[in-house]
This record gives C-alpha cells, sequence and structure tokens, in this order.
C-alpha cells in the first residue's frame, strides 16, 4: 500500500472517530446549520493562521473556538433567534475569510484544498493533529456523555439534578471547533457538516440505545471513508467528495432497509 493511502486512511478514521460520537448530538439537538457555521468560520481561522505565521490547523481551531463562544454569549441575550444568529456569523467570517486570504503574499494558498478537502496530501504532522485532536474530543465527550444525553433528552430534569448546563453546553460547542478543525484537510470546509451529520443520522435507525449509536457511527464514517478512498483511486475523482457520497449511499442503503423492514420511520 503507497504511503499517502496509508496516511488518508488514517486520516480518516481519525476524523470518523472524533466525528461520529459528537454528530449524534448534533442530529439530536438539530444543530446541522450551527456546524456549518463553525465550519465556514474555518476558512478565516486559515487565512489568519497564514497572516500571523501560525499553523492553520491552529488558527481554525482558535477562530472556530471563539465563533462559538461568542455564539453562545449572544444566544443568551434572547434579541435575535438562533437561526438569525447563525446565518450572520456564518456569512460574514466566511466572507472575511475570502477578504484576508487576499491580504496573504509570499505563501501559495490552494483555496480548492481548504473549501473540499485534500485527504490524499495529509502528511506526518496532520495525522498527529487530527488522532490528537480525536483523542481529546472522544476523552471529553466520554466524559460528559451523561451530562449531554440528560440535556438533550429533558434540559429541566438535568438541570434539576445538578448538571452545570451552561458549562457542559460551552465545552460541546467548543468541541465542534475541533472536530472542524482537524476534519478541514479530510473532507474540507463545505463539507464537514456532512461528516458529522450522515454517519449519525444512518445509526440512528439502527442502534437501540445512544451508546449503540455513537459506536455505528463511528463505524459508518470509518466505512465511508474506506469506499470513498477507494472510489477514488478507481475513478479518479476527488476524494472529499467520494466519502462524503458514500457516507450518503450507506445512509439510503439504510431508508431501503427499513422500507423493505416495514419500519414506520421510513413509510
Amino acid at each position: 500500500m503507497d504511503d499517502f493511502i496509508l496516511r488518508a486512511i488514517l486520516a480518516g478514521i481519525g476524523v470518523a472517530c472524533a466525528a461520529g460520537p459528537l454528530g449524534c448530538f448534533v442530529v439530536w439537538r438539530r444543530m446541522a446549520y450551527f456546524g456549518d457555521t463553525l465550519a465556514h468560520s474555518a476558512l478565516l481561522g486559515v487565512a489568519l493562521g497564514f497572516l500571523l505565521g501560525a499553523a492553520p490547523t491552529f488558527g481554525t481551531m482558535a477562530t472556530g473556538i471563539g465563533v462559538a463562544m461568542l455564539l453562545v454569549w449572544l444566544q443568551q441575550k434572547r434579541d435575535w433567534s438562533s437561526d438569525t444568529l447563525l446565518g450572520l456569523l456564518s456569512h460574514t467570517t466566511l466572507a472575511c475569510g475570502l477578504i484576508a486570504i487576499t491580504f496573504i503574499h509570499g505563501v501559495r494558498v490552494d483555496l480548492m484544498s481548504y473549501l473540499f478537502g485534500d485527504i490524499l496530501a495529509v502528511s506526518n504532522a496532520d495525522i498527529v493533529w487530527i488522532w490528537l485532536g480525536a483523542c481529546v474530543v472522544s476523552g471529553l465527550v466520554a466524559l460528559l456523555w451523561r451530562a449531554l444525553v440528560a440535556l438533550t433528552v429533558n434540559r429541566e430534569i438535568a438541570l434539576a439534578e445538578g448538571v452545570a448546563s451552561h458549562r457542559v453546553e460551552l465545552a460541546f460547542v467548543i468541541l465542534i471547533a475541533i472536530v472542524v478543525a482537524i476534519s478541514m484537510k479530510v473532507v474540507g470546509i463545505l463539507l464537514i457538516t456532512a461528516m458529522l451529520i450522515i454517519p449519525p443520522a444512518t445509526a440512528r435507525h439502527i442502534a437501540k440505545t445512544p451508546e449503540k449509536m455513537a459506536l455505528i457511527s463511528i463505524l459508518v464514517g470509518c466505512l465511508s471513508v474506506a469506499s470513498g478512498l477507494a472510489g477514488s483511486y478507481r475513478w479518479d475523482i476527488p476524494a472529499g467528495p467520494a466519502i462524503v457520497l458514500s457516507a450518503a449511499i450507506l445512509f439510503a442503503l439504510g431508508m431501503i432497509s427499513g422500507l423493505v423492514r416495514g419500519d414506520q420511520r421510513y413509510g
């Protein structure tokens, strides 16, 4: 196996391990647009990273965390609806990122690779970043699992039981920002949310418990990476979009299986 293929597989599995469990809560809470907002802010992080002489991944992570914290703060003001705030910040940060890139001189920025990913070009350093981020995200999700499930199922009961909702939810959005940062090289800014949504959505109609849904999400994500890379190699198509398309095909197969079984959720 060529080295670049092995690195791509390792990077993709790392992203799947981080995005799967966290994406379950994104699906349960209907926060897909929130993920899109943080993904769009990633381009601004890339530009700031180059301008400040830092690694693009670090700039993306810092910008994503800043935007996530700003969103949480603005949502507490109750002056605007959540979708209005998300739309405002999503398009503003994307526009700022595109403008900031024009001020970068002396460095060639491959915009397409950041927008749609370039998993076949990941380096050993990228893999270290991805797996370090995946370990941090997975560990914190495991630590906060009970609190996140409680807040998702019934917020009032969770508060009555003493769950620190503001801290838990702030940690949750920061974890999404980390996943966005480590996923950028694999599937790109415009497709990151798909890896947070599609594998958990596929697992949702298979798993019987939240824990099983998280595990199945990881497996679906890994299978999407493997099949997407195989399709990219076989038909010479972009790897990032191929991974997302593979995930969508698995979701469609799950729907067809549900229809055959007579599952009312698909009827």
